[in-house]
């Protein structure tokens, strides 16, 4: 589903990442980790369009989409979901997950799918309140329910735990479980948060200073090798 090879890319004369590989197959979910300032965030934009790469490629479904922008690339099955949410908070609820149908042509894009308040119920009964006026995990929700709603390949999720009471974590651990189970998708999940995602991710990737330090299956993420590219 998606393959990076040397992805290379800097800000100014700061190099920072170094020849990142990786691939996600459709049905996994791949967790990225790593400490703050590592540039994770940064390749997430990278595969998302949002920042030019200086070197490497970037494939989804062995298409090349290095130089895509990224409305062509969200046209093409990439959903993404940034850290902060980044929500339209003067938009009601509604509005907001509407905006996640904008990819899909016609009537395909006029009505939301029952599946999305399967997933997340508390959506459906604040509707028409303004995205901002939510608390800052139901938003998070929100924003993952505008991506699915793109029906998406591939789904990004920068850093979903970010700011989150522990409830709703879990409710969206759940969600990212089935999403994994039902097969239709690939996941590639930002985390800090190690036991969210061990618990998640069927292989990892550790990101150190803009590289890889270390991958693997989940059955290698407990491992001396990890944990402590991940210690603060």
């Amino acid at each position: 589903m998606l393959n990076v090879e040397k992805l290379n890319q800097y800000y100014g004369s700061s190099h920072t990442l170094r020849g990142v590989s990786l691939d996600l197959k459709k049905g996994e979910c791949l967790a990225l980790l790593g400490r703050n300032g590592v540039g994770k965030t940064t390749l997430l934009k990278c595969l998302m369009g949002v920042l030019p790469v200086a070197a490497g490629n970037v494939r989804l479904d062995s298409r090349d989409i290095t130089k895509l922008k990224p409305h062509e690339r969200a046209s093409l099955g990439i959903a993404y979901v940034p850290q902060g949410r980044e929500i339209f908070a003067r938009l009601t609820v509604e509005e907001n997950l509407m905006m996640g149908m904008a990819v899909k042509p016609g009537r395909q894009a006029s009505k939301i799918r029952s599946e999305v308040f399967e997933l997340f119920p508390v959506l459906k009964d604040m509707l028409h309140r303004r995205g901002g006026d939510l608390s800052g995990g139901q938003q998070q929700q929100l924003a993952i329910a505008r991506a699915l709603l793109a029906d998406p390949k591939l789904i990004i999720l920068d850093e979903p735990t970010e700011g989150i009471q522990p409830s709703i974590i879990k409710d969206i651990g759940r969600v990212i479980r089935l999403l994994r189970e039902r097969g239709d998708m690939a996941i590639l999940l930002c985390e800090q948060y190690f036991d969210f995602a061990h618990e998640l991710a069927d292989k990892f990737v550790v990101l150190s200073r803009g590289e890889v330090v270390a991958s693997g299956v989940q059955a290698d993420m407990g491992g001396e090798n990890v944990k402590r590219h991940l210690a603060v």
